[in-house]
């Protein structure tokens, strides 16, 4: 009996090692199509709520691996299911879609050519922030679990987000609506995981952060009315871009005397001002428009209160009124503590402990958020800096010059994988 047991378990020792070595290659030999895709939709790039093509070809190699496929979803949304061969948790694996209104640079033989008239400007389309990597990224871990369902305790959601970077002026769009019309439902999600590849990360290396790892976005405007006169003599009006100037000087003390940023970083910018006619006339109004970023909500709650009593008391000072109004762009994009400590092990065994880092929160956002509000959720960053830049730095996302390295993306899939499988497998 006890030569059985030993050789029953030897037999099963085997079969988890025959098991993994035949996932570990279908992920190697999926990276000829996975940069076949990057190359196709980087070639081929579409905005924000125009995504049809790019559409078509996901939803159509996810039906070619058997999954059910809805498309539509949040205009041109598109989300595959995968039901493993046991019963468990849900899995969202979610990638974005939409390129930039850019006009590339890069001497590459699949650049983009692509025009476009954008807000009445002409101007070119690019994949100018690498989603066109998180989208290949994500229809090779879908061909890769697909072919392993006996290993999947639970069901994948695989989602493809459009209009990550915000829907046109008076459309709805991106993560907010595909919730809103249920993507997180039937069957319910559980966790969702996702990533940005980063021009500025070497190739191999995972980086993450607990709590907030990008910051909420919010737009303000301020609206300033004064009293209109002639430029020749002011003390017969009330100057808006006098006000203007002060709530813009007034404004950043809020930062630098009130927010605590040895706890997390804060922003407030104003990216534009408008008012007035001519040279020789003051103005009766000005609009001041800006952002704001937090990585805490209860500082960005502060921030907003403090930004509503200074414009209005700083305009009041000086004789003018002023209003306020926020819209928020994105949420704070936060790993939930408890589920990055259960998940890390996994990104350290297929990048190795020393290449998976902690970072500092970015002041930038992501609209990932929003599905984080929702389930618990981890977002983190892939190495993708190319060879020729590791030494001269990187060009910045959302530039013409952007540029990726594709051996890096393997990994992706690599991360993508693992974690889907040892939380279903918890």
């Amino acid at each position: 009996m006890k030569i059985f047991f030993v050789f029953a378990f030897t037999l099963f020792t085997c079969s988890i090692s025959f098991s993994q070595n035949a996932l570990e290659q279908d992920i190697i030999d999926v990276e000829k199509k996975l940069i076949e895709w990057r190359r196709h939709f980087h070639q081929n790039p579409e905005l924000s709520n125009q995504e049809f093509k790019t559409a078509k070809k996901i939803a159509t190699h996810l039906k070619s691996l058997g999954l059910e496929v809805e498309t539509n979803i949040a205009i041109t949304g598109v989300v595959g299911l995968l039901k493993g061969d046991l019963p468990g948790k849900v899995v969202a694996l979610r990638a974005d879609i939409d390129a930039l209104p850019v006009t590339e640079r890069n001497d590459l033989p699949f650049k983009s050519t692509v025009k476009t008239t954008f807000l009445d400007t002409e101007t070119g389309v690019m994949h100018a922030c690498g989603h066109d990597t998180h989208i290949a990224i994500l229809m090779a871990t879908a061909e890769v679990l697909s072919k392993h369902k006996d290993k999947i305790r639970g069901t994948v959601k695989f989602i493809f987000q459009p209009a990550e970077e915000g829907p046109p002026p008076g459309e709805e769009g991106g993560a907010k609506l595909m919730i809103k019309e249920g993507v997180l439902d039937n069957p319910k999600v559980d966790v969702i995981f996702g990533l940005h590849i980063n021009a500025g990360t070497p190739v191999g290396t995972l980086k993450y952060k607990k709590g907030g790892i990008m910051a909420s976005v919010e737009r303000f405007v301020i609206d300033v009315k004064g009293k209109q006169t002639h430029g020749s003599q002011p003390w017969s009006g009330v100057d808006p871009i006098l006000i203007s100037a002060k709530i813009i000087d007034g404004l950043q003390t809020i930062i630098s005397r009130e927010a605590k940023l040895t706890d997390e970083a804060a922003v407030i910018t104003v990216g534009k001002i408008t008012s007035g006619t001519r040279f020789n006339i003051i103005p009766e109004t000005a609009q001041l428009i800006g952002t704001v970023r937090t990585l805490d909500p209860e500082m960005r709650s502060m921030i907003e209160k403090r930004m509503r009593e200074m414009s209005a008391t700083i305009a009041k000072a000086y004789g003018g009124e002023a209003t306020i109004s926020f819209r928020n762009q994105t949420s704070i994009t936060y790993n939930d503590p408890d589920l990055t400590d259960q998940m890390l092990p996994s990104l350290q065994k297929v990048a190795g402990s020393k290449n998976v880092q902690i970072m500092k929160a970015t002041t930038g956002g992501e609209d990932f958020s929003y599905f984080q509000e929702v389930v618990p959720g981890i977002y983190f960053f892939l190495g993708g800096m190319t060879p020729s830049n590791e030494s001269k730095g990187a060009f910045p996302h959302h530039t013409p010059d952007f540029m990726i390295d594709e051996s890096g993306m393997l990994l992706g899939v690599k991360a993508f994988t693992q974690l889907t499988l040892d939380y279903l497998n918890q």
